[in-house]
Formats: C-alpha cells, structure tokens, sequence
C-alpha cells in the first residue's frame, strides 16, 4: 500500500468532512483553509454556491500588523474579521468546516476568533 502524501491525507479528511457538511441560508458554512504563510475564510451558502463573506491575512485590516504577530495570532485576528463582517450582514450561526486540517493551532484559533466576535457553531 502507497503511502498518502499530506496534501493527499488533507483531501481524503477533507471530502469525509464535505459530506457532512452543508451550509444552508439560515446557517452557512464557514469554510478555512491555511497555507504556509496565509490562512483564508469564507462564509458560503451551498445552496446557491454564493461566498457571502470573506477574510484573510492578506486584507487591509490584519496586514499592517502582520511582522508583530505569529500565525496563530493571525488566524485569530482573521476569526474575529470574518465575525464581524457576518454580523454587518446578519449571519450568526455557521457551520464550521475546517476544510481537512485538523482541528488544532491556527484552526483552532480561527474559531475560537470567530466565536469571540459573535458566531455561534
């Protein structure tokens, strides 16, 4: 039996996940994914395929202070932006899909960001 890569092992977790996991109107699914250097979010409504919201370390917000943080940091900061941006639109339960990564770290982080700000899961 070949061994799975990592990129592959995160396919595999992340498609058992999916099948478990659709956002609806009421309560879309906020949806993570990291990079090395970046993590992304997006509030998504599977039913009409829509992102609603959306943030990342690369926005306007959390770049300027990006040297003084570590990743962890700011996966928390993008939790509490992509919060507060569903809130100015009326979104406070999601569901959470962290996209095949483990729930641990910069994921982690993230959600508890976005619990903080006002999501609920």
């Amino acid at each position: 039996m070949a061994k799975l890569t990592r990129r592959e092992r995160i396919r595999k977790r992340h498609m058992r996940v999916r099948k478990k996991v659709f956002g609806t109107p009421e309560r879309p699914r906020l949806a993570v994914y990291k990079s090395l250097k970046h993590i992304y979010a997006q509030i998504i409504d599977d039913t009409k395929g829509v992102t609603l919201v959306a943030a990342s370390t690369l926005d306007k917000e959390i770049r300027p202070r990006m040297p003084e943080l570590t990743k962890t940091q700011e996966a928390y900061e993008v939790g509490k932006l992509i919060a507060k941006r569903a809130l100015e639109k009326g979104i406070k339960k999601v569901v959470f899909d962290r996209g095949g990564f483990i729930y641990h770290g910069r994921i982690k982080a993230l959600a508890e960001g976005a619990r903080e700000g006002g999501l609920e899961f």
